[in-house]
């Protein structure tokens, strides 16, 4: 139990410095223009470490609940193929629903794609070397 906290908090903590180089840097923030009427002009700092905590501790749960069924031999093969799994659900949906709702440049979407990508798979590589199922 003491892993699961320790590891959930260090990718709740990864989660938050990951999104903070995505979505801060002066490319991010150039792509991220086409946004600029709908964002708030201040972020509640709290509230994001929190949430950040929240994902580390709920998708460290989802992984140890699904990991006998995720395919792969090493907790680093099913860290991966979870890491897919999740950027599938939770931003490929997200940026096929935007491209089909919103006007917003395609190098955006890709930006998006790429990098959502990049975060999941180290956040799964995280889970499938620390994590393993009580047996």
């Amino acid at each position: 139990m003491t892993r699961y906290i320790i590891v959930c908090l260090f990718s709740g903590v990864l989660f938050g410095i990951i999104d903070g180089i995505i979505n801060a840097n002066p490319f991010a923030k150039k792509l991220f223009e086409v946004y600029k009427p709908l964002a708030k002009k201040s972020v509640n700092v709290p509230v994001g470490v929190f949430i950040d905590l929240f994902y580390g501790f709920a998708m460290g749960a989802i992984f140890l609940l699904t990991y006998s069924s995720l395919p792969g031999e090493s907790g680093l093969t099913k860290g991966i193929v979870f890491a897919l799994i999740v950027w599938f659900l939770r931003v490929v949906m997200n940026v096929a629903s935007t491209w089909m709702t919103l006007d917003v440049p395609k190098k955006t979407l890709f930006y998006v794609l790429t990098t959502g990508l990049i975060e999941m798979v180290i956040i799964g590589i995280v889970y499938g070397i620390f994590l393993k199922p009580i047996m």
